[in-house]
C-alpha cells in the first residue's frame, strides 16, 4: 500500500496535542469545519483522544492529558509538558509487518524503539487493540514517526467524522540531514525543510478551504 502524500508508506495518523481536550475540540472544529468525535482513555498511560478522519485510511488524533487520570510517572507521552500547546506533536507510519521494520531500521541504524501492545476502548465498548514502537519522547524527534500495527482490531479511521482530507504532510527541522536519514532508515519518506525548529505541517482540505495545521 502506498501514500501519494509522502510517496510510499501510508500515514495511519498524525497527532494534535491540546492541554484541554474538549475546547481543542471546539478550536479546531471552528477552524475545519468539522467536529472531532470522542476516541477514548488510554488507561495507564494517563491520556484521552478525538478524531476525525483525514481521508485515504488516515485520521487525526487530538490528544491531552485526562483529568479523570493520575498523572503517569514517567515521561508524557509526546512530550506534552515539554513544548508549547496547542500543536501537531507526532505521527504515525501504518506498519503490517512492524517487527521486520523495525529490525530493518536497526540495521539501517535507527532504532524506533521497542514494540509495546496497547489498547483503548471506545465509547460503544468497542475494544481496540494495536501495537507501536515506543521510545522516550523528545521534541527534537516528533517528525520521525512511530510504527504501528492494528492487526485484527478495526481502523479507527472507519468510524469517525468524514469531511476533511489530508492533501500533504511535510516537516522542518534545524538539522534536516540527520532527520532525512533516519526516515530513511525507517523507509518512510517525507519532505523535511531547514527551519527554525522541529515542526510538522499538514495540508488539509476541509469545508472551509485549504487549511495547514502545524
Amino acid at each position: 500500500m502506498t501514500d501519494e502524500r509522502l510517496g510510499s508508506a501510508p500515514i495511519d495518523h498524525i497527532v494534535y496535542g491540546a492541554s484541554d481536550l474538549a475546547a481543542a475540540v471546539e478550536e479546531l472544529a471552528e477552524l475545519l469545519g468539522v467536529h472531532a468525535a470522542t476516541g477514548g482513555r488510554h488507561v495507564g498511560r494517563g491520556t484521552h483522544n478525538a478524531l476525525l478522519d483525514l481521508g485515504g485510511g488516515a485520521y487525526l488524533e487530538i490528544i491531552a492529558l485526562d483529568p479523570e487520570q493520575p498523572r503517569p510517572a514517567g515521561p508524557l507521552p509526546f512530550a506534552l509538558d515539554r513544548v508549547h500547546l496547542p500543536r501537531l506533536v507526532g505521527w504515525a507510519s501504518r506498519a503490517t509487518d512492524i517487527d521486520r521494520r523495525v529490525t530493518a531500521a536497526r540495521e539501517r541504524g535507527y532504532d524506533p524503539g521497542d514494540v509495546q501492545a496497547m489498547s483503548r476502548r471506545r465509547p460503544d465498548g468497542l475494544l481496540l487493540e494495536w501495537r507501536l514502537t515506543r521510545h522516550v519522547p523528545d521534541p527534537d524527534r516528533l517528525v520521525v514517526p512511530f510504527l504501528i500495527d492494528w492487526g485484527g482490531s478495526p481502523h479507527p479511521s472507519e468510524s469517525v467524522p468524514r469531511g476533511v482530507r489530508l492533501a500533504e504532510l511535510r516537516a522542518e527541522h534545524p538539522e534536516p540531514a540527520g532527520v532525512r536519514a533516519d526516515l530513511e532508515a525507517l523507509g518512510v519518506p517525507l519532505r523535511v525543510d531547514e527551519g527554525p525548529e522541529p515542526a510538522l505541517l499538514a495540508a488539509l482540505d476541509t469545508p472551509r478551504g485549504r487549511m495547514v495545521l502545524r
